[in-house]
This record gives C-alpha cells, sequence and structure tokens, in this order.
C-alpha cells in the first residue's frame, strides 16, 4: 500500500460484530480514509494502488497483549526443546547443538515441558551430565518459570548443597540434600547470572528477527510483558533504522534502578510511531506448571506446597503508588488465586481507578468473589486463551475440581463487566495468534479433543475472542482511539487472511493462513 491505496475483500470485519462481504478500505499515508463497498471505492478513487484481497478477511491488524520480544528471538536462536515427547529427546537436541559450539561455550535452550513425559517428573542433571559435561547447560522450562542445569553450570554458579533458597525460589534437592539440577523462579537468577550477555549487536539481530516472524503471523503489534533496557535500546535504533516492522507496547521490568529513572523521565509514546514505554511488569508468584503459582490453599498433587511468592505485598503496593504518581500503568503476572489477591489488594491500597487500567497477567487460578473486585477497580484481564488447551491434560491435578471452575475463566471475566485482553505469551505458547482464537472459541486441542471443549461454558464467541486481539488489546494499551476497529481515520493497520474466517468451520480456525500484514499503511509481510 501506498499514499493512496485501496485494499478490497471478500470479507471485512470493521469492529464488534460489524461484517461486510465485498467491502474495502481506502488508505492515505499511515491512516484510513474511508470505508465502504469495493465498486464504489474503487469508482471514487480511479488512481488509487489496489491491493487485491478478493477471497480473504481482513481483520483490524491483530494485537498479541501478552509476549515476550526478546524471549523469542533467544527462542528462534537458541536450542527449541518445544513439544519435546521425552527427557531424552530434549537431551538429544542439546547434544547436537553442543557438537557444533565452541570450546565452553554455554548451551541454552528452552521448552521443555515435564508434564510431557512420562511420570511427569522433573528432569535432573546427571543424564545432562552424561550427554554434555564439557559445556555449561542451562534449559529453561517452557513457561520460563524453572530450569535445569547441568553440573558443569551449577559449578559455575558456585551452587552446593550449603547454597540457600533465594527468596522467592526453590533449588530442588536429593535425598542428601544435594542439588538436583532445577531451579524455580527466584532460584534461576544463580545460573542466569552466570550466562554471559548476548552483545549488542546480536541482541540487536534477535529482537529483529522476533519482530518479523510476529508480522508474519499476521500481528501488528505486542505487547512485550517485561523489558530491560538493553531490549528497549535495541527496539529504538531498529526503529531509527526504519526497519522494524511492527508496533510495540512495552513494559518495563521490576528492576529498581530502571524504575526509578523512567519514573523520572516520565513515559515514551509513539516513538517512531513503533514504540511505547508506559507500563511497568511485575510478578506476584510462580507458574502452575512447575508449582510456583501461589495459592490460598496447598495444591491437590502437592499438599505441603502453596507456591512461591515472587513480589512481597508491600513492595506490589509500592510500585503501583509510584506508578500512578509518574503516570505508568502496572502490569502484574499473577497465576494462583493468592497471586492474585495480593495484586487486587495492592493495587486497591494504591488508589487504582477504573481510567488508570492496571492489569493483571495471566489471571489464571482466580477466587470466585475476586472477578466481581476487578470490575469495580477496572482491573484489565489479560489472558492466553492457549494456555488453557496446554494445560488442561493437568491443570485439574494441581488445583482441584472446584478451584478449576474458576481458573482459564475468560466466559466468567466478561460476565463480571471486567476487560479481556488476549495473547499468547510467546515464546512460552506459539506467536501464531490462530491458535489462541481457535482455543478460545473452542476450548480444544488441535485434534478436537475434548469433544464438546474443556469446560466449554467458558468459551468465547468469536467476536469476542477477535475483539479480545484487536479492540481490547488497544484499550489494554490506552490505544483504542487510533487502532483496534476498521473505520476512517484509525491507523491502517489490518491483518489480512485467506479465506473466509466467519464461514468457515471453526475446527480449521488454527490453520488460518495470512495473506499479508499491515502496519501504517505499510506492507510488512505478504506482496
Amino acid at each position: 500500500m501506498n499514499s493512496s491505496s485501496a485494499a478490497e475483500s471478500g470479507t471485512l470485519f470493521i469492529g464488534n460484530v460489524q461484517r461486510h462481504t465485498n467491502y474495502g478500505v481506502l488508505v492515505h499515508g499511515d491512516r484510513i480514509a474511508a470505508v465502504g463497498p469495493a465498486d464504489q471505492l474503487r469508482r471514487e478513487h480511479p488512481n488509487a494502488h489496489v491491493v487485491d484481497a478478493t477471497g480473504a478477511t481482513i481483520l483490524p491488524g491483530l494485537t498479541d497483549a501478552h509476549g515476550h520480544l526478546y524471549g523469542l528471538g533467544l527462542s528462534l536462536d537458541t536450542v527449541n526443546l518445544g513439544g519435546a515427547p521425552t527427557y531424552d529427546e530434549a537431551i538429544a537436541r542439546v547434544k547436537d547443538r553442543a557438537s557444533r559450539a565452541h570450546a565452553n561455550e554455554w548451551i541454552l535452550g528452552r521448552g521443555w515441558d515435564q508434564n510431557r513425559w512420562p511420570g511427569r517428573q522433573f528432569p535432573t542433571a546427571a543424564p545432562l551430565d552424561a550427554a554434555i559435561a564439557d559445556h555449561p547447560v542451562w534449559l529453561r522450562r517452557v513457561d520460563g518459570h524453572a530450569g535445569v542445569a547441568n553440573s558443569a553450570a551449577i559449578r559455575a554458579a558456585g551452587v552446593t548443597r550449603d547454597t540457600p533458597d533465594p527468596e522467592g525460589g526453590r533449588i530442588l534437592r536429593d535425598a542428601h540434600g544435594e542439588p538436583t539440577g532445577v531451579f524455580i523462579d527466584g532460584a534461576m537468577s544463580l545460573i542466569d547470572a552466570k550466562v554471559p550477555p548476548p552483545s549488542a549487536a546480536l541482541r540487536k539481530a534477535r529482537v529483529l528477527a522476533a519482530a518479523k516472524a510476529i508480522a508474519a503471523n499476521g500481528l501488528t503489534e505486542m505487547h512485550d510483558a517485561g523489558a530491560d533496557d538493553a531490549t528497549i535500546d535495541a527496539v529504538r535504533e531498529l526503529v531509527r533504522d526504519g526497519t522494524f516492522p511492527i508496533r510495540v507496547y512495552m513494559m518495563v521490568s521490576d528492576d529498581e534502578r530502571a524504575l526509578n529513572e523512567w519514573f523520572a523521565r516520565g513515559p515514551l509514546v509513539g516513538f517512531g510511531d513503533r514504540l511505547t514505554v508506559r507500563s511497568v511488569k511485575l510478578y506476584a508468584d510462580g507458574a502452575l506448571g512447575s508449582r510456583g503459582a501461589a495459592l490460598l490453599a496447598p495444591y491437590s498433587d502437592d499438599p505441603g506446597n502453596t507456591g512461591l511468592l515472587l513480589a512481597k505485598p508491600e513492595h506490589l503496593r509500592d510500585v503501583a503508588s509510584r506508578a500512578l504518581k509518574a503516570g505508568f500503568q502496572v502490569n502484574t503476572h499473577a497465576i494462583g488465586d493468592r497471586g492474585v489477591r495480593n495484586v487486587i489488594d495492592a493495587y486497591e491500597a494504591a488508589g487504582v481507578t477504573p481510567e488508570k487500567r492496571f492489569r493483571i497477567e495471566h489471571f489464571q487460578v482466580v477466587a470466585p468473589e475476586d472477578f466481581a473486585r476487578i470490575a469495580r477497580l477496572g482491573i484489565i484481564a489479560s489472558m492466553q486463551p492457549t494456555h488453557a488447551t496446554s494445560d488442561m491434560p493437568w491443570a485439574a491435578d494441581r488445583v482441584g475440581a472446584e478451584r478449576i471452575r474458576g481458573a482459564y475463566a475468560w466466559r466468567t471475566v466478561l460476565n463480571s463487566g471486567a476487560r479481556l485482553a488476549l495473547g499468547s505469551d510467546f515464546p512460552v505458547e506459539d506467536v501464531n495468534p490462530f491458535f489462541g482464537l481457535y482455543s478460545a472459541v473452542t476450548r480444544q486441542e488441535q485434534t478436537g479433543n475434548p469433544p464438546g471443549g474443556w469446560y466449554p461454558d467458558q468459551k468465547l464467541t468469536m467476536d469476542e475472542a477477535v475483539r479480545g486481539f484487536t479492540q481490547d488489546a488497544a484499550y489494554a494499551a490506552f490505544e483504542e482511539d487510533s487502532r483496534g476497529v476498521i473505520e476512517p481515520g484509525k491507523l491502517a493497520d489490518f491483518t489480512i487472511v485467506e479465506g473466509d474466517l466467519y464461514n468457515a468451520p471453526l475446527s480449521d480456525l488454527w490453520k488460518s493462513k495470512v495473506r499479508m500484514t499491515v502496519v501504517g499503511g505499510e506492507v510488512v509481510y505478504g506482496k
């Protein structure tokens, strides 16, 4: 598209339940100039460059409301352990990478999930040592809240049986008190501190590779759920270079120095029409898969464990209060019902009001009475539909039959009157937004199981699911005046998908193919 372009379509999704066939969109510069019947637009603008979208669906540019930009870039550049059906398979992938590494080079990977393996037991260092003894190895779990290290990495970190568990973390130990190799949540920093940091050039290359992959999957914007200054600087440089293809809404990681600097400096909005920094990412607790999510009562499958608090309630309250004064939004990771309640309590104590649009990221296991509280305070539930379909084989084991009713409960969120922004948490889940749309409307694996869906009363309609990836994602970033619907005056951000998305079988939704991704009138993916 250029300064005067028209996209002609088979189906045009304008906004909430507004759809038209054989409509088109006229673009001037980076904005939508007109929307109407394709024939009429062609007659009225005979010199416009025509982008043929016949036989496709034009959606408002899809937004992933929770992902990890650098994490995706790192996953593309390290050992991918996603989907490994056994620990042996994961080790084989690591061994293959180590065979091509320099002497003493750290071997990094991510994506293992013990819940996929026979016995569902956490891995240990011993099999890694047997396969790769001459390289430090550090492999993060799929959710990023646990990792397994080999003995070389454990030695490099100086960890012994006498090393205490850090606050908010746990070192798994054998019957003799020796570290097994698994480090959970806050304990991961012991290994992370010894991993050589990437050069600025390598970080920039990884960020760009991630952004291109995001665009190729039809996403026009993502909300980066926790970025350090080095990653923000890399995005700035790429925007200045004119090579950054998407929009990104950054959340500053919970680092005291960084928070102080950003709160003193104030938000950065619309840098190069691509980058906004006006929010903060906190962590209340860990993750359900590694039993680090903080629960009000013990885990059903681990009765002595109530999870981990990664931030004390007073810290959550303090940062929320300071952010309010500095004009920043706070978005806090909370997965367990105790973690969620701590966040709501902290926000309320800080004086949060609906117009501040504070968010809870994941909002995964929730006590029944807390749904109404977020609606009253205007707290946005930022949730990831594919987490439900990935976790459903084991989630009920973790929390039991009663608590699972308040887990992954998108319909309950909407019924409470709260806003629901949707994303994927890539690279924890796949970056493909159509996987998320499919999970949201079916609550099934891509094989169609379970029949009828997992707790089907929590399904979303197609309109609600699309809204979560468009209008409500825009609202969650204070961008509803410029993005999220297709109407004159809005930014020309579009996701163009093959076929008629609304009349195709829901079972095929996850198979959707992106024809074109358009950001500000610029085709950033496709022809």
